[in-house]
């Protein structure tokens, strides 16, 4: 049975003139966005082709890719000679191309502005919080810092205020807001740094999204890179102590 609110794979939204087009996504699978990326490109059933950019001996940084993207961002997708980045646009663009209904990004414009709300949520006020308490700790060597804890958890705080009394943080349906909120917090609930018994609204939609996913390849796309970013500060955490 179709749970309530989620887009069925490959059916109502997917464009047969995808047949026979494939798009290329530039992927690091501990990146969440570019696993959020992913995830919707297989949830709109698009032919698709993986170029993984080795992040940790800098691929971003090659000229090769600098060509394809000056601010050695991930991902980045080619679609057809057409070079999309940041996934928040990608998102859109992908939905707007080769959905065949707006279900995921809706044209209404008061629902599309609620959408287009929680993207900014996630790219100006969630992320840079997610960049600011884990990579110092990464990259830096520093122990995990208090204040960048609870800012952190200040933007938990809102998630689980967006979500009350609604499955979906855009409304009744699920959106490309859920799939770009998804990977971060699944990244952090693998850290296991925090304790989330408060946001009782924001643990529901992770497992309902989770469920959701599953026909996406959740298990092999976002689980399998939270679960190596999570073993990663791990291993940080320990060499700290």
């Amino acid at each position: 049975m179709e749970a309530e609110g989620i887009v069925p794979l490959n059916n109502r939204i997917f464009d047969p003139k995808m047949a026979n087009h494939s798009i290329d996504i530039y992927y690091y699978h501990m990146s969440p966005p570019s696993r959020a990326t992913l995830l919707l490109i297989r949830a709109l059933g698009l032919k698709h082709n993986i170029k993984i950019v080795d992040i940790p001996n800098k691929g971003q940084m090659t000229s090769e890719f600098l060509k394809i993207n000056p601010l050695h961002t991930i991902p980045v997708i080619n679609d057809g000679e057409f070079i999309v980045y940041d996934s928040h646009v990608i998102m859109k663009y992908l939905v707007n191309q080769y959905a065949k209904d707006d279900s995921l990004y809706p044209k209404d414009p008061k629902k599309e502005a609620v959408v287009d709300q929680r993207l900014y949520f996630e790219a100006s006020y969630l992320f840079p919080r997610f960049i600011a308490y884990f990579m110092p700790t990464l990259f830096g060597g520093q122990p995990p810092n208090e204040e960048a804890h609870k800012k952190l958890e200040e933007a938990f705080q809102h998630m689980d205020n967006f979500l009350k009394n609604q499955n979906w943080f855009a409304g009744t349906n699920m959106t490309i807001a859920d799939f770009s909120l998804f990977s971060p917090f699944s990244t952090v609930v693998a850290c296991d740094v925090f304790d989330f018994t408060n946001y009782q609204n924001l643990w529901q939609w992770y497992q309902r999204a989770k469920s959701a996913m599953s026909g996406f390849g959740y298990d092999e796309i976002e689980q399998e890179g939270a679960n190596a970013f999570g073993g990663y500060y791990k291993s940080k955490i320990k060499d700290l102590s």
